[in-house]
Protein backbone atom coordinates (compact mmCIF):
# COMPACT_ATOMS: atom_id res chain seq x y z
CA UNK A 1 0.00 0.00 0.00
CA UNK A 2 1.63 3.33 -0.81
CA UNK A 3 1.20 6.40 1.74
CA UNK A 4 1.07 9.44 0.07
CA UNK A 5 3.65 11.92 1.63
CA UNK A 6 1.39 14.92 2.93
CA UNK A 7 0.01 11.24 5.16
CA UNK A 8 3.32 10.83 6.74
CA UNK A 9 4.24 11.38 9.97
CA UNK A 10 7.50 12.56 10.70
CA UNK A 11 9.21 9.46 11.75
CA UNK A 12 7.32 7.32 8.93
CA UNK A 13 8.59 10.24 6.38
CA UNK A 14 12.44 9.76 8.10
CA UNK A 15 12.06 6.04 7.26
CA UNK A 16 10.70 6.72 3.61
CA UNK A 17 13.63 9.10 3.18
CA UNK A 18 16.27 6.34 4.00
CA UNK A 19 16.64 4.39 7.02
CA UNK A 20 16.79 0.78 6.13
CA UNK A 21 14.39 -2.08 7.46
CA UNK A 22 15.46 -4.94 8.68
CA UNK A 23 15.72 -7.75 6.46
CA UNK A 24 16.24 -11.23 6.84
CA UNK A 25 19.11 -13.13 5.06
CA UNK A 26 19.80 -17.21 5.32
CA UNK A 27 17.14 -17.09 8.15
CA UNK A 28 19.17 -14.38 10.45
CA UNK A 29 17.63 -10.64 10.57
CA UNK A 30 20.20 -7.82 9.11
CA UNK A 31 19.75 -4.33 9.41
CA UNK A 32 21.20 -1.11 11.10
CA UNK A 33 21.67 -3.09 14.19
CA UNK A 34 22.79 -6.96 13.22
CA UNK A 35 23.13 -9.18 15.72
CA UNK A 36 20.74 -6.37 18.14
CA UNK A 37 17.62 -6.87 18.85
CA UNK A 38 16.98 -5.37 22.62
CA UNK A 39 17.87 -1.23 22.61
CA UNK A 40 16.28 1.69 23.49
CA UNK A 41 15.43 3.98 20.50
CA UNK A 42 18.13 5.53 19.05
CA UNK A 43 16.63 8.17 16.81
CA UNK A 44 14.06 9.46 19.29
CA UNK A 45 15.23 10.58 23.25
CA UNK A 46 12.60 10.24 25.85
CA UNK A 47 12.75 13.36 27.32
CA UNK A 48 9.97 13.57 29.49
CA UNK A 49 11.22 16.48 32.24
CA UNK A 50 11.68 18.81 29.41
CA UNK A 51 8.62 17.88 27.54
CA UNK A 52 6.45 18.16 30.61
CA UNK A 53 8.04 21.44 31.18
CA UNK A 54 7.45 22.70 28.36
CA UNK A 55 3.80 21.95 27.95
CA UNK A 56 2.68 23.22 31.69
CA UNK A 57 4.31 26.28 30.16
CA UNK A 58 1.91 26.43 27.21
CA UNK A 59 -1.07 25.27 29.74
CA UNK A 60 0.16 27.76 32.55
CA UNK A 61 -0.69 30.32 29.76
CA UNK A 62 -3.23 33.12 29.84
CA UNK A 63 -6.18 31.74 27.84
CA UNK A 64 -9.10 34.80 27.76
CA UNK A 65 -12.03 34.23 25.92
CA UNK A 66 -11.80 36.44 22.52
CA UNK A 67 -14.46 39.11 22.27
CA UNK A 68 -17.54 38.77 20.70
CA UNK A 69 -19.06 41.83 19.09
CA UNK A 70 -22.63 42.51 17.82
CA UNK A 71 -22.43 44.12 14.42
CA UNK A 72 -25.64 46.61 13.72
CA UNK A 73 -27.75 46.00 11.13
CA UNK A 74 -30.44 48.15 10.35
CA UNK A 75 -34.26 48.08 11.32
CA UNK A 76 -35.29 46.07 7.98
CA UNK A 77 -33.67 42.66 8.99
CA UNK A 78 -34.87 42.76 12.51
CA UNK A 79 -34.80 38.95 13.57
CA UNK A 80 -31.17 38.37 12.49
CA UNK A 81 -28.43 39.12 14.37
CA UNK A 82 -24.32 39.28 13.05
CA UNK A 83 -21.32 38.96 15.35
CA UNK A 84 -17.55 39.36 15.02
CA UNK A 85 -15.08 37.08 17.15
CA UNK A 86 -12.15 39.38 17.41
CA UNK A 87 -9.09 36.90 17.04
CA UNK A 88 -6.43 39.86 17.38
CA UNK A 89 -6.43 40.42 20.85
CA UNK A 90 -4.25 36.99 21.46
CA UNK A 91 -0.53 38.28 22.03
CA UNK A 92 0.52 37.20 17.97
CA UNK A 93 -3.03 38.96 17.21
CA UNK A 94 -4.67 36.82 15.23
CA UNK A 95 -6.14 33.19 14.90
CA UNK A 96 -3.73 31.23 14.23
CA UNK A 97 -2.38 31.67 17.91
CA UNK A 98 -4.94 28.95 18.77
CA UNK A 99 -3.41 26.94 15.81
CA UNK A 100 0.24 27.33 17.19
CA UNK A 101 -0.95 26.43 20.70
CA UNK A 102 -2.54 23.32 19.23
CA UNK A 103 0.54 22.14 16.67
CA UNK A 104 2.97 22.59 19.83
CA UNK A 105 0.83 20.53 22.22
CA UNK A 106 0.24 17.88 19.25
CA UNK A 107 3.81 17.57 18.62
CA UNK A 108 5.16 17.24 21.94
CA UNK A 109 2.12 14.97 23.00
CA UNK A 110 3.68 12.90 19.39
CA UNK A 111 7.25 12.93 20.93
CA UNK A 112 8.17 15.29 17.76
CA UNK A 113 9.79 17.88 19.40
CA UNK A 114 13.39 17.88 20.65
CA UNK A 115 15.47 20.41 22.78
CA UNK A 116 18.11 20.10 20.30
CA UNK A 117 16.41 20.43 16.95
CA UNK A 118 14.62 24.06 15.82
CA UNK A 119 10.89 23.64 14.94
CA UNK A 120 10.41 24.45 10.96
CA UNK A 121 7.47 25.83 9.22
CA UNK A 122 6.37 26.33 5.70
CA UNK A 123 4.78 29.92 6.57
CA UNK A 124 5.78 33.49 5.61
CA UNK A 125 2.32 34.98 8.02
CA UNK A 126 0.72 34.51 10.64
CA UNK A 127 1.23 31.04 11.30
CA UNK A 128 4.96 32.04 11.46
CA UNK A 129 4.71 34.91 13.87
CA UNK A 130 2.25 32.84 16.08
CA UNK A 131 4.74 29.42 16.26
CA UNK A 132 7.93 32.22 16.02
CA UNK A 133 6.60 33.83 19.47
CA UNK A 134 5.51 30.16 21.25
CA UNK A 135 9.58 29.62 20.42
CA UNK A 136 10.78 32.49 22.01
CA UNK A 137 8.53 31.65 25.09
CA UNK A 138 9.81 27.93 25.42
CA UNK A 139 13.50 28.40 24.27
CA UNK A 140 13.64 26.70 21.35
CA UNK A 141 14.87 27.82 17.81
CA UNK A 142 12.20 28.37 15.00
CA UNK A 143 13.08 28.80 11.37
CA UNK A 144 10.50 29.60 8.82
CA UNK A 145 10.49 28.98 4.96
CA UNK A 146 8.93 31.52 3.25
CA UNK A 147 7.80 31.47 -0.76
CA UNK A 148 10.98 33.65 -2.32
CA UNK A 149 10.54 37.31 -2.77
CA UNK A 150 8.40 37.40 0.42
CA UNK A 151 8.02 41.11 1.62
CA UNK A 152 10.82 42.41 3.99
CA UNK A 153 8.05 43.32 6.42
CA UNK A 154 6.92 40.12 6.55
CA UNK A 155 10.08 38.60 7.61
CA UNK A 156 11.07 41.46 9.97
CA UNK A 157 7.83 40.12 11.94
CA UNK A 158 9.46 36.80 11.89
CA UNK A 159 12.97 37.72 12.97
CA UNK A 160 11.98 40.62 15.61
CA UNK A 161 10.29 37.28 17.54
CA UNK A 162 14.02 35.15 17.08
CA UNK A 163 12.84 33.76 13.93
CA UNK A 164 15.19 32.53 11.53
CA UNK A 165 14.49 32.70 7.50
CA UNK A 166 15.03 30.55 4.87
CA UNK A 167 13.70 31.33 1.43
CA UNK A 168 12.68 28.62 -1.20
CA UNK A 169 10.32 28.54 -4.07
CA UNK A 170 6.77 28.39 -3.67
CA UNK A 171 5.90 24.98 -5.04
CA UNK A 172 9.05 23.58 -3.13
CA UNK A 173 8.37 25.21 0.48
CA UNK A 174 6.92 22.37 2.14
CA UNK A 175 9.69 19.65 0.46
CA UNK A 176 12.13 22.32 2.00
CA UNK A 177 10.83 22.90 5.36
CA UNK A 178 10.68 19.12 5.57
CA UNK A 179 14.45 18.60 4.57
CA UNK A 180 15.38 21.34 6.44
CA UNK A 181 13.90 19.90 9.60
CA UNK A 182 15.31 16.14 9.25
CA UNK A 183 18.88 17.88 8.16
CA UNK A 184 18.79 19.81 11.69
CA UNK A 185 17.82 17.34 13.83
CA UNK A 186 14.23 19.52 13.94
CA UNK A 187 10.71 18.97 13.65
CA UNK A 188 8.85 20.05 10.38
CA UNK A 189 5.11 21.51 12.10
CA UNK A 190 3.27 20.92 8.86
CA UNK A 191 -0.07 23.21 9.30
CA UNK A 192 -1.91 22.18 6.35
CA UNK A 193 -1.72 18.58 7.43
CA UNK A 194 -1.79 18.91 10.92
CA UNK A 195 -4.18 21.58 11.41
CA UNK A 196 -7.49 19.30 11.80
CA UNK A 197 -5.80 16.84 13.74
CA UNK A 198 -4.07 19.07 16.15
CA UNK A 199 -7.03 20.89 17.34
CA UNK A 200 -8.81 20.32 20.43
CA UNK A 201 -12.47 20.62 19.54
CA UNK A 202 -14.10 18.89 22.66
CA UNK A 203 -11.86 21.78 24.67
CA UNK A 204 -14.37 24.56 26.46
CA UNK A 205 -11.44 27.28 25.50
CA UNK A 206 -11.49 26.47 21.90
CA UNK A 207 -13.11 28.85 19.52
CA UNK A 208 -16.14 26.43 18.81
CA UNK A 209 -16.84 26.26 22.47
CA UNK A 210 -16.48 30.26 22.63
CA UNK A 211 -18.72 31.09 19.94
CA UNK A 212 -21.65 28.10 20.18
CA UNK A 213 -21.76 28.41 23.91
CA UNK A 214 -22.47 32.00 23.95
CA UNK A 215 -24.63 32.77 20.70
CA UNK A 216 -25.73 29.28 19.85
CA UNK A 217 -25.65 30.59 15.96
CA UNK A 218 -27.05 29.20 13.28
CA UNK A 219 -24.56 29.98 10.49
CA UNK A 220 -20.65 30.06 11.08
CA UNK A 221 -18.97 32.07 8.43
CA UNK A 222 -14.82 31.71 7.75
CA UNK A 223 -12.42 31.41 4.89
CA UNK A 224 -10.10 28.41 4.93
CA UNK A 225 -6.39 28.46 4.93
CA UNK A 226 -5.81 25.13 6.11
CA UNK A 227 -9.36 24.63 7.81
CA UNK A 228 -8.42 23.78 10.80
CA UNK A 229 -10.49 26.26 12.54
CA UNK A 230 -13.66 25.42 10.60
CA UNK A 231 -13.36 21.74 11.17
CA UNK A 232 -13.00 22.34 14.82
CA UNK A 233 -16.24 24.32 14.92
CA UNK A 234 -17.74 21.97 13.06
CA UNK A 235 -16.92 18.86 14.98
CA UNK A 236 -17.30 20.47 18.00
CA UNK A 237 -21.32 21.18 17.04
CA UNK A 238 -21.83 17.37 16.33
CA UNK A 239 -20.28 16.49 19.43
CA UNK A 240 -22.70 18.66 21.52
CA UNK A 241 -25.87 18.42 19.20
CA UNK A 242 -25.89 22.06 17.83
CA UNK A 243 -27.59 23.67 15.02
CA UNK A 244 -24.79 25.50 13.56
CA UNK A 245 -23.84 25.06 9.51
CA UNK A 246 -20.23 25.70 8.63
CA UNK A 247 -20.05 28.36 5.52
CA UNK A 248 -16.46 28.66 3.63
CA UNK A 249 -16.36 31.80 1.92
CA UNK A 250 -13.50 31.13 -0.71
CA UNK A 251 -11.53 33.91 -2.51
CA UNK A 252 -10.39 33.62 -6.45
CA UNK A 253 -8.43 31.25 -7.84
CA UNK A 254 -8.18 28.91 -5.03
CA UNK A 255 -8.40 25.08 -5.39
CA UNK A 256 -11.04 24.47 -2.11
CA UNK A 257 -14.13 25.63 -4.01
CA UNK A 258 -13.74 23.47 -7.44
CA UNK A 259 -12.38 20.52 -5.30
CA UNK A 260 -15.21 20.60 -2.56
CA UNK A 261 -17.40 21.35 -5.82
CA UNK A 262 -16.39 18.27 -7.28
CA UNK A 263 -15.76 16.17 -4.53
CA UNK A 264 -12.23 16.32 -6.53
CA UNK A 265 -9.32 16.16 -3.49
CA UNK A 266 -6.56 16.73 -6.56
CA UNK A 267 -8.08 19.78 -7.95
CA UNK A 268 -5.73 22.21 -8.54
CA UNK A 269 -5.74 26.52 -9.12
CA UNK A 270 -3.56 29.18 -9.76
CA UNK A 271 -3.39 30.68 -5.87
CA UNK A 272 -5.02 32.98 -4.01
CA UNK A 273 -4.19 36.68 -3.63
CA UNK A 274 -6.04 37.00 -0.59
CA UNK A 275 -3.72 36.13 2.33
CA UNK A 276 -4.16 33.28 4.64
CA UNK A 277 -6.80 31.73 3.12
CA UNK A 278 -7.00 29.59 -0.51
CA UNK A 279 -4.84 27.71 -2.17
CA UNK A 280 -3.39 26.35 -4.61
CA UNK A 281 -4.29 22.20 -3.97
CA UNK A 282 -6.37 21.01 -1.51
CA UNK A 283 -4.85 20.65 1.69
CA UNK A 284 -5.16 17.53 3.71
CA UNK A 285 -6.92 19.82 6.46
CA UNK A 286 -9.45 20.66 4.37
CA UNK A 287 -12.26 18.19 4.99
CA UNK A 288 -14.61 18.09 2.46
CA UNK A 289 -17.98 16.50 4.76
CA UNK A 290 -17.64 19.00 7.73
CA UNK A 291 -18.36 22.02 5.17
CA UNK A 292 -21.91 22.87 4.44
CA UNK A 293 -21.91 25.75 2.13
CA UNK A 294 -19.46 27.49 -0.17
CA UNK A 295 -19.45 30.61 -1.15
CA UNK A 296 -16.54 31.71 -3.89
CA UNK A 297 -16.14 35.51 -3.40
CA UNK A 298 -14.44 37.92 -5.70
CA UNK A 299 -11.14 39.40 -5.02
CA UNK A 300 -12.82 43.00 -5.29
CA UNK A 301 -15.13 42.23 -2.58
CA UNK A 302 -13.27 40.83 -0.02
CA UNK A 303 -11.09 44.33 -0.34
CA UNK A 304 -14.43 46.30 -0.13
CA UNK A 305 -15.93 44.39 2.54
CA UNK A 306 -12.34 44.83 4.60
CA UNK A 307 -12.67 48.76 3.89
CA UNK A 308 -16.30 48.98 5.43
CA UNK A 309 -15.41 47.01 8.04
CA UNK A 310 -12.44 49.08 8.76
CA UNK A 311 -14.47 52.32 8.62
CA UNK A 312 -17.30 50.17 11.39
CA UNK A 313 -15.24 48.17 13.57
CA UNK A 314 -13.05 50.92 15.01
CA UNK A 315 -10.13 48.34 13.93
CA UNK A 316 -8.68 47.68 10.70
CA UNK A 317 -9.29 43.82 9.56
CA UNK A 318 -7.11 41.92 7.12
CA UNK A 319 -8.83 40.19 3.95
CA UNK A 320 -9.60 37.28 4.88
CA UNK A 321 -11.99 38.72 7.08
CA UNK A 322 -13.29 41.07 4.13
CA UNK A 323 -14.47 37.75 2.63
CA UNK A 324 -16.02 36.34 5.52
CA UNK A 325 -17.99 39.00 5.95
CA UNK A 326 -18.87 39.80 2.66
CA UNK A 327 -20.14 36.01 2.94
CA UNK A 328 -21.71 36.48 6.26
CA UNK A 329 -23.81 39.53 4.55
CA UNK A 330 -25.17 37.10 1.74
CA UNK A 331 -26.28 34.33 4.23
CA UNK A 332 -27.75 37.22 5.99
CA UNK A 333 -29.55 38.25 2.77
CA UNK A 334 -30.92 34.92 2.30
CA UNK A 335 -32.20 34.39 5.36
CA UNK A 336 -34.24 37.60 5.20
CA UNK A 337 -35.43 37.29 1.56
CA UNK A 338 -36.98 33.78 2.95
CA UNK A 339 -38.34 34.97 6.44
CA UNK A 340 -36.30 33.88 8.65
CA UNK A 341 -34.37 34.85 11.53
CA UNK A 342 -31.42 33.70 13.27
CA UNK A 343 -27.88 34.42 14.05
CA UNK A 344 -24.78 34.70 11.86
CA UNK A 345 -20.70 34.75 13.41
CA UNK A 346 -17.90 35.50 11.66
CA UNK A 347 -13.94 35.95 12.62
CA UNK A 348 -11.96 39.46 12.22
CA UNK A 349 -8.57 37.11 11.75
CA UNK A 350 -5.37 39.65 12.05
CA UNK A 351 -5.25 43.04 12.21
CA UNK A 352 -4.80 45.51 8.64
CA UNK A 353 -1.65 47.18 9.97
CA UNK A 354 0.11 44.30 8.18
CA UNK A 355 -1.38 44.90 5.37
CA UNK A 356 -1.28 48.67 4.86
CA UNK A 357 1.49 48.32 1.98
CA UNK A 358 -0.81 45.94 0.32
CA UNK A 359 -5.10 45.86 0.95
CA UNK A 360 -4.71 49.24 2.12
CA UNK A 361 -2.95 50.86 -0.36
CA UNK A 362 -5.48 51.90 -3.89
CA UNK A 363 -1.97 51.85 -5.97
CA UNK A 364 -0.60 48.21 -5.20
CA UNK A 365 -4.38 46.94 -5.84
CA UNK A 366 -4.13 49.20 -9.04
CA UNK A 367 -1.15 47.83 -10.04
CA UNK A 368 -2.90 44.06 -9.23
CA UNK A 369 -6.15 45.00 -11.63
CA UNK A 370 -8.12 44.96 -8.30
CA UNK A 371 -10.82 47.73 -8.11
CA UNK A 372 -12.68 47.37 -5.35
CA UNK A 373 -15.04 50.48 -5.56
CA UNK A 374 -18.10 49.37 -7.08
CA UNK A 375 -18.80 46.79 -4.24
CA UNK A 376 -17.98 49.24 -1.70
CA UNK A 377 -22.08 50.61 -2.03
CA UNK A 378 -22.92 46.75 -1.67
CA UNK A 379 -22.18 46.03 1.32
CA UNK A 380 -22.42 49.91 2.53
CA UNK A 381 -26.03 49.86 1.50
CA UNK A 382 -26.84 46.31 3.31
CA UNK A 383 -25.42 47.64 6.15
CA UNK A 384 -27.41 50.31 6.55
CA UNK A 385 -31.01 49.28 4.76
CA UNK A 386 -30.86 45.95 4.26
CA UNK A 387 -30.51 46.01 0.24
CA UNK A 388 -28.40 43.59 -1.48
CA UNK A 389 -27.44 44.83 -4.94
CA UNK A 390 -23.91 43.72 -6.13
CA UNK A 391 -22.58 45.59 -9.11
CA UNK A 392 -24.31 44.53 -12.40
CA UNK A 393 -20.71 44.90 -14.12
CA UNK A 394 -17.33 45.09 -12.65
CA UNK A 395 -13.61 44.53 -13.60
CA UNK A 396 -12.45 40.83 -12.64
CA UNK A 397 -9.20 40.76 -11.72
CA UNK A 398 -6.75 39.02 -14.47
CA UNK A 399 -5.76 35.33 -13.43
CA UNK A 400 -2.32 35.03 -11.58
CA UNK A 401 0.28 34.45 -14.85
CA UNK A 402 2.04 32.05 -11.77
CA UNK A 403 0.77 29.96 -8.76
CA UNK A 404 1.09 32.09 -5.79
CA UNK A 405 1.69 29.92 -2.79
CA UNK A 406 -0.01 32.39 -0.29
CA UNK A 407 0.99 30.86 3.25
Amino acid sequence: MTVSEPELRPYEAELADGAVPAQRRDGVVVGEFPGLDDLDNPHYRDERRWVAGCVARIRSMPRPVTPLHEIALPAQLAGLKLYIKDETVHPTKSHKHRLAEALFLNAFANGWLRSDGPVVEASSGSTAISEAWFCRELGMRFLAVVPAGTAARKKKAISELGGEIKEASGAAISAVARKTAQETNGHFMDQFTYAERAYDWRADHGIAAEVIEAVDPDWFVMGAGTGGTVASVARYARYCDRKVKICVTDPENSAFFPGWRDDDRAATAPGSRIEGIGRPVVEPSFLFPLVNRMIRVPDPASIAAMRVAADRLGVRPGASTGTALYGALKILHGMHERGETGTVVTVLCDPGERYLDTYYDDDWLAQRGIDHTPWVPVIEDFLDHGTWHPPATWTAPPVPATVLWNM
